[in-house]
């Protein structure tokens, strides 16, 4: 099973109220199945990390309220978002996925950084 993590974070000013150390990000992942089989995304765990070294763990079910399935070749796409306490902070984590044959394995999201634009040159 070959599964590729994309993520692209977007800052969402309109949102966040830097007074009152609320900064809201949005996230979009490409989850790419480069393997020979069918592979359904289970479950999913987030370790957010914000400048003051505060750690969030978020896990459960599938993203977005879905499980999807993805065939070899196909990718699948969703967007989320997290709401931290600093202007710069770090995510990373993990899928669980399951292939066609029923063997599970983790597919590691790499860490990336959440940034207020132009905080970090």
């Amino acid at each position: 099973m070959t599964i590729n993590i994309q993520v692209q974070t977007k800052y969402i000013e309109e949102q966040s109220d830097e007074n009152n150390h609320r900064f809201v990000f949005a996230y979009t992942v490409t989850i790419s199945n480069e393997g020979d089989a069918v592979s359904q995304l289970l479950n999913r765990y987030w370790l957010i990390t914000d400048a003051n070294g505060k750690k969030i763990e978020v896990q459960g079910a599938g993203v977005v309220g879905e499980q999807p399935h993805i065939k070899p070749g196909e990718s699948y796409t969703y967007t989320s978002g997290c709401i931290i306490e600093t202007p710069v902070g770090t995510m990373e984590g993990y899928y669980e996925m399951m292939d066609s044959a029923k063997n599970k394995h983790k597919a590691s999201i790499p860490v990336f950084r959440l940034c207020v634009p132009n905080m970090v040159h």
